[in-house]
């Protein structure tokens, strides 16, 4: 019995019987699931003394987590385990041809039994290393070593339920749980920074909001802390604008029903052709270094870099992650340090993105050969050509390339331009959850608009 068929015996959440899903049950699905994960968030781990990793808030965003709570595992195992089986398959070390129905169904039980793994393995160094421990006045006794055995089970039920609730999503309702869990942290913290008017708790004379916040420092005359408010806003809109329009674009293959004079269709490849997959997968990939590398150091093993009350000082740690350069700059704080800090952070994303958008292009079906085989099951050709399939792939292939390599950097760029300017959420979030509500309006207007209320049709539209 090989690794992937374990995914036989863990439990999974059946397909609907139809191969439509009304729109109705995929809203109410969707809705179910996005209230249990938000309840969920609030449920703290029993037992639990030491939450050394909730000053990583804007990790806990990335990761679809809330560090302290059951759920504080979030999405990561899950993108840990698609990080790996993605290179894994890219190197050929597992030799998988995803054009095959068989070969996508043992790739899933590969993902399936990797995120278990990853989930009892990261259950077991987060409370191990010290980020969710017991109390420490319970330390050398033998209650603070069942606390943990207690801790390291709650976060693998918390792990199991993620895993299953994006399991619904991906069936039953809209897009990805993942993509849910991401958007629906980052709205909530965006909505939370941008409008709380209660006090700040570092000025208590101040609202905690950027909005409230921006009109009292200017009643107040401090122009420095207003700009910096008013940078924070500027980058959110700036962000959201131009993901908009990088949403937008897209090439337009034209193709002609065989035989079938007058009925021309057009296939849309877009810019962002892999979507938010990459920025994800860089961006969870980064969020695991610096989580991991703080409970090495908690440990008194800085293999990854060091700290100081929870910022990164040096190691790698320190180069991956992000300056806000604007904060820096308003404040005259900015130094040729955190331009180079800058640059390097900018480079792990946008060759990160690359990367990983060929991998999934590669992995995901969305290759020039499967988009040629779709084009051809649609009885559909590109007029002025032959209609065959080695050629209809070869045409494919000079735009299908070049938009997952272009598509990939210029999403990676934009993610890393959004952390860098200082987000009222991180930027990376802002970037992903404007990607997933635009890819999730656009999946409800191609698929649902004839099933949907007439008020939220004429909506839609």
């Amino acid at each position: 019995m090989d690794f992937a068929s374990l995914a036989s015996f863990l439990p999974e959440v059946s397909r609907p019987h139809t191969k439509r899903v009304p729109f109705k049950d995929k809203m109410k699905w969707s809705l179910t699931i996005l209230v249990v994960f938000y309840i969920l968030g609030y449920v703290p781990l029993f037992g639990l003394g030491e939450n050394a990793l909730q000053q990583f808030e804007f990790l806990s965003i990335i990761l679809g987590a809330s560090f302290g709570s059951i759920i504080s595992l979030g999405i990561g195992p899950i993108v840990t385990a698609s990080i790996v089986l993605q290179l894994m398959v890219g190197t050929k070390i597992i030799d998988l041809d995803m054009s095959l129905p068989g070969s996508r169904q043992t790739f899933q039980g590969w993902q399936r039994s990797l995120s278990v793994f990853f989930i009892i393995l990261e259950g077991i160094i987060y409370v191990m290393m010290g980020g969710l421990a017991p109390a420490s006045a319970l330390i050398g006794t033998a209650m603070y070593t069942q606390l943990q055995i207690l801790l390291i089970v709650q976060l693998i039920i918390g792990g199991f339920l993620i895993m299953l609730m994006d399991d619904v999503i991906s069936k039953w309702g809209f897009g990805s749980g993942l993509s849910l869990f991401i958007a629906a942290g980052v709205s909530q913290q965006v909505f939370v920074r941008a409008l709380n008017f209660l006090p700040s708790p570092t000025q208590p004379d101040v609202a905690a909001g950027a909005i409230p916040s921006l009109f009292q420092f200017l009643s107040m005359g401090d122009v420095t802390s207003a700009m910096i408010q008013f940078a924070g806003l500027f980058s959110t809109l700036f962000v959201f604008a131009v993901c908009v329009y990088g949403q937008s674009l897209k090439v337009e293959i034209p193709l002609s029903m065989g035989r079938v004079r007058g009925h021309s269709f057009k296939w849309p490849l877009n810019f962002f052709y892999t979507s938010n997959i990459p920025v994800i997968l860089v961006a969870a990939l980064l969020a695991n270094i610096q989580l991991f590398g703080t409970l090495l150091s908690n440990w008194g093993l800085p293999l990854l870099g060091t700290f100081d009350n929870g910022v990164a000082i040096s190691g790698l740690v320190y180069w991956v992650a992000s300056p806000d350069v604007l904060r820096l700059a308003i404040t005259g704080g900015f130094t040729w340090v955190n331009v180079i800090q800058a640059i390097m952070y900018t480079l792990v994303m946008v060759i990160g993105s690359v990367i990983f958008s060929i991998f999934w292009m590669q992995t995901a079906n969305m290759d020039a050969a499967s988009q040629a085989k779709q084009i051809m099951r649609s009885g559909l050709q590109i007029p002025g050509f032959r209609r065959d399939e080695r050629v209809l792939e070869k045409v494919l292939s000079r735009y299908v390339w070049t938009l997952t390599i272009v598509g990939g950097a210029a999403v990676g760029l934009l993610g890393a331009l959004a952390d860098l300017t200082g987000a009222l959420s991180q930027g990376t979030g802002i970037l992903l959850a404007v990607m997933i509500v635009y890819k999730l309006y656009e999946e409800i207007a191609r698929d649902h608009m004839m099933d949907m209320h007439p008020a939220l049709k004429k909506f839609m539209e």
